[in-house]
């Protein structure tokens, strides 16, 4: 998949001239849309209709719209015979010729293979305008425009290049540039496109200067640093604008397509078209060292590099010695140093650091002080992570300085320490919300968020390791903002962001403190906070934009985008719903775990389990079960089909035993089974709030306890659930049923009141139950022998149900869905609980 979510490239050639234009789609089915705006444009530019087309047998060509399309047109459809390539020989030659350019193109220089349609669509520009077609001795822009190209502004593609930042932020003392990719040309304007890995995105500048031969070598080994000015007075010729939509943030690639559509090998005035193939998922060079001056990887403020202890000069190996590149991918480093002594040696961390220490001076976190008599001062510390991408790639290197906040004191260093931060069932309510009104969600990330926070304590920290101030080198910083580390810092960066969004017209959730609402006529915005990750969307598109640029008025932001990736969850967002799953990171506990070769099972749990404290079994790694439990528990985010099993073994995390170790071994061989499987939030006609409840009456063995299993839905979609041990022993299967709907009541209680906020009210809300007689506690208050025993807590689910904000009503025990978080199940049941939960595994 391409960064702007292609996955075919659609190819078109004029048999006469050999001009090619390039398309790229999602789907297949778009192939039609795109042929229709092709031929309108082509005809209108050149006063001449098109002739014949000729394609394979492709549905997307040989169906109902094209066969009218072609009738009222009067075009002629030709079809290559089946399995018979050379008969479409133009296309399916041309197809190859723009792969084999792509790929060479992107191996170059180990450009990261998501950028594949920036290397085609490059490919196909440079043909048109520097191949000669042999017959007619001119190149295919020649004989399709009828004059001679200018190429002098051709670029290598794949080479570094430093692109103008005009972001109105820059202050003097600022980079003035981006370190970028150029990946091709501008389709409306006189411009090239650069790729910024930083922040995976693609822009579009004239102000570019070009490093071309960075990877080239000397005889005595030294690199050739040689930089060019981009093309500013030059007139420069580009392909027609639909050639390739514009991109702002794209994401990965995963495929390519099948083939899609054919040629012709007739000289007569026809246009073909065709699709790409998928390319070979083959390794990339490894790129050799470059040793490149300092100036050339970032222009730097306050920081020089020459402060950095060492010369970020020298090669880098890794920590194994083995003859290897950290930097095997363009511009960001593959491993995270352990310490700065490993850092300090790679110019992808050293420009890291820089960054971040850029982003103190920019925030005016600190300033430079002698430190008084009878203050502490508290150490500092270099943090180094990858951020990835929601595939597991490498995007950025992050350098994170963190202060070693356990050093402070209570109430000298700081006070209060608490931040309130999203719960899944909160973003889960607006992925279901966003599903039901139609609209899509957007994230974004502020960048070093913690910085942006007040503090009003007076702390003091070492400079950081490597950037000593030459001069004062016994001085401290002192803190205006708070560090990341610091124990107050959350809470200083969440009182900040608060106080500009309630400034700024948004109201805070009453029950949910971590949502903002913005209501606009009969619009709303909703913006959900994860300490500095944040979600939004609205039901008008402009509020959402708005919101946008709001944000980066006050803040700088990164990685802004549709919402794909968050907490792990891997979020489709479709047309027909949203999908949520966590694909890749069930992938990665398979593999953690040994279980890649073992057979996958059907369920996470067998129908006869028993599972108890087993004391006089053989004791298995404390650690390694309690990591199994701890990855499986956040795997349940997405996967309420495991829920019991999960939380069945966690029970037995203080003495584990192998027999505990089998169980949850099942659970990752059912995994491995079900990897796919992950939560549809489909789009419903009403917006309804359901509640299910259940209880296994004294289900565990050791002491005869109950466990309560409760699930909510709301527009028809999952969004809460949860399996627990009950807290006392029940004597009935009444009692038992009674419990697990008061747990079942409080759920949905707080999802009500925090759904006011929605603007949405809802009254008898159905806690739909299979036990008559537990329906009836909650309606009578009656005290008998079998009730009166009966903890106070527990009837506070009497209350709602005469205020009417619930209502227990009756369900078949066959058709109780909360059943599955009660105990295991046979495979068919399992399945069909499992199905009417929305769990489904989406095709590609």
């Amino acid at each position: 998949m391409s960064l702007s979510k292609k996955r075919y490239v659609y190819v078109v050639v004029d048999d006469y001239s050999r001009f090619t234009w390039v398309f790229f789609l999602a789907h297949k089915e778009e192939a039609f849309d795109y042929f229709v705006k092709f031929s309108n444009r082509v005809e209108n530019e050149k006063g001449l209709k098109i002739s014949r087309i000729r394609s394979d047998h492709g549905r997307e060509f040989e169906n109902a719209k094209f066969d009218e399309l072609c009738i009222e047109k009067g075009y002629k459809q030709e079809f290559s015979a089946p399995r018979t390539p050379q008969q479409n020989g133009v296309v399916e030659r041309k197809n190859r010729t723009l792969q084999e350019l792509a790929r060479t193109m992107l191996h170059e220089f180990a450009v990261p293979k998501f950028l594949w349609a920036e290397a085609v669509n490059t490919a196909c520009h440079v043909i048109n305008r520097a191949c000669i077609r042999s017959k007619l001795k001119k190149t295919p822009f020649e004989l399709w425009v009828g004059r001679t190209p200018n190429i002098s502004y051709f670029r290598v593609f794949g080479s570094k290049c430093f692109v103008l930042d005009e972001s109105p932020k820059v202050t003097k003392f600022d980079a003035k540039s981006l370190t970028g990719i150029f990946v091709g040309y501008s389709n409306t304007s006189k411009a090239y496109r650069v790729y910024l890995p930083t922040s995976r995105v693609v822009i579009e500048s004239i102000n570019v200067k070009f490093n071309e031969n960075a990877n080239e070598k000397t005889e005595e080994g030294n690199s050739i640093v040689g930089i060019q000015d981009g093309a500013t007075t030059q007139e420069i010729e580009f392909q027609p604008k639909d050639e390739l939509p514009p991109v702002i943030i794209e994401e990965p690639l995963n495929r390519v397509g099948d083939n899609l559509i054919g040629g012709v090998n007739h000289e007569e005035n026809t246009i073909d078209s065709t699709q790409d193939e998928t390319p070979h998922d083959e390794p990339q060079p490894m790129p050799q060292p470059v040793h490149e001056p300092p100036e050339v990887l970032r222009e730097v403020s306050s920081h020089p590099l020459s402060n950095v202890i060492g010369d970020p000069r020298e090669g880098v190996r890794t920590r194994s010695g083995l003859n290897q590149m950290v930097g095997h991918c363009a511009f960001v480093s593959q491993l995270e140093p352990k310490s700065f002594k490993e850092a300090n040696v790679d110019p992808n961390w050293i420009v890291a650091m820089q960054e971040e220490l850029n982003q103190f001076e920019r925030n005016q976190v600190w300033e430079l002080v002698s430190l008084p008599s009878g203050k502490q001062v508290i150490g500092t510390k270099w943090v180094y992570r990858n951020k990835l991408d929601e595939l597991g790639n490498v995007v950025r290197n992050k350098a994170r300085l963190v202060a070693q906040g356990f050093k402070q004191q209570e109430g000298i260093d700081f006070e209060e320490t608490f931040a309130p931060v999203a719960r899944l069932e909160s973003i889960r309510m607006l992925l279901a919300y966003a599903s039901n009104k139609g609209f899509t969600l957007f994230q974004m990330d502020v960048k070093s968020a913690f910085l942006n926070g007040w503090i009003d304590e007076e702390v003091y920290v070492q400079q950081p390791p490597g950037f000593v101030d030459h001069f004062n080198p016994d001085h401290v910083f002192k803190l205006h903002k708070a560090l990341y580390g610091l124990k107050q810092a959350p809470r200083a960066w969440y009182g900040r962001l608060c106080t500009f969004l309630l400034d700024n017209g948004f109201i805070r959730g009453k029950m949910d403190t971590t949502l903002f609402t913005k209501k606009r006529d009969d619009h709303l915005l909703l913006v959900q906070i994860y300490v500095d990750d944040i979600i939004f969307g609205s039901t008008n598109a402009t509020l959402a934009q708005e919101f946008s640029s709001l944000m980066s008025s006050e803040f700088e932001m990164s990685m802004m985008g549709e919402l794909n990736f968050f907490l792990g969850l891997q979020i489709k967002q479709l047309q027909d719903g949203i999908f949520i799953s966590q694909t890749k990171y069930a992938k990665e506990l398979i593999k953690k775990f040994g279980v890649e070769d073992s057979k996958s099972l059907d369920t996470p749990m067998g129908k006869s389990a028993n599972i108890d404290a087993d004391e006089k079994g053989k004791p298995m790694d404390i650690t390694l079960y309690r990591g199994i439990i701890g990855s499986l528990l956040y795997l349940t985010a997405s996967r309420p089909d495991i829920m019991y099993a999960v939380c069945l073994c966690a029970r037995y995390q203080a003495n584990p035993k192998e027999s505990h170790h089998k169980a949850v071994k099942r659970i990752l061989r059912y995994v491995k089974g079900t990897q796919n499987l992950g939560l549809w939030y489909g789009k419903q006609t009403e917006l309804d709030l359901v509640g299910y409840t259940d209880a296994d009456f004294a289900g565990d063995r050791m002491d005869r306890k109950s466990t309560s299993g409760t699930c909510q839905f709301l527009g028809g979609s999952l969004v809460s659930w949860s399996s627990r041990k009950q807290t006392s022993v029940a004597l009935s299967t009444a009692e038992a049923e009674y419990v697990a709907a008061g747990s079942c009541c409080t759920q949905l209680l707080w999802m009500m009141q925090t759904l006011r906020d929605y603007e949405l009210e809802f009254q008898k809300v159905p806690i739909s139950c299979d036990n008559t007689s537990a329906i009836l506690i909650s309606k009578n208050p009656v005290l008998h022998s079998r009730t009166k025993h009966i903890e106070i807590r527990h009837h506070f689910i009497r209350d709602h149900v005469e205020k009417g904000d619930v209502e227990l009503v009756y369900i078949d025990t066959k058709e109780q869905i909360a059943d599955i978080f009660t105990k295991p199940l046979p495979t068919q049941q399992h399945l069909e609980l499992r199905f009417k939960l929305g769990m489904l595994e989406l095709k590609d």
